[in-house]
């Protein structure tokens, strides 16, 4: 007998956070983004709308967040 193995739940969103930038001389020098903002309002960008309030609870629950990625 097969096994399928189910399609992982995935779902990607937005929110708005605080975000400093400083700017030296007219170039971008740092961007901190104050991570601790609980999500508010978020926006599905990609993924199963269903998933989004496990995903936003998974995004909320205090765990560190791997990475951070700046620009596209």
């Amino acid at each position: 007998m097969t096994r399928s193995t189910p399609s992982p739940r995935r779902v990607v969103f937005q929110y708005l956070v605080p975000v400093h930038v400083e700017v030296d001389d007219g170039l971008v020098t740092r961007v901190t983004i104050s991570d601790e903002t609980p999500v508010h309002d978020p926006v599905i960008v990609d993924g199963d709308p269903a998933y989004l309030d496990e995903a936003v609870r998974a995004a909320d629950d205090g765990q560190s967040w791997p990475s951070w990625q700046f620009g596209y």
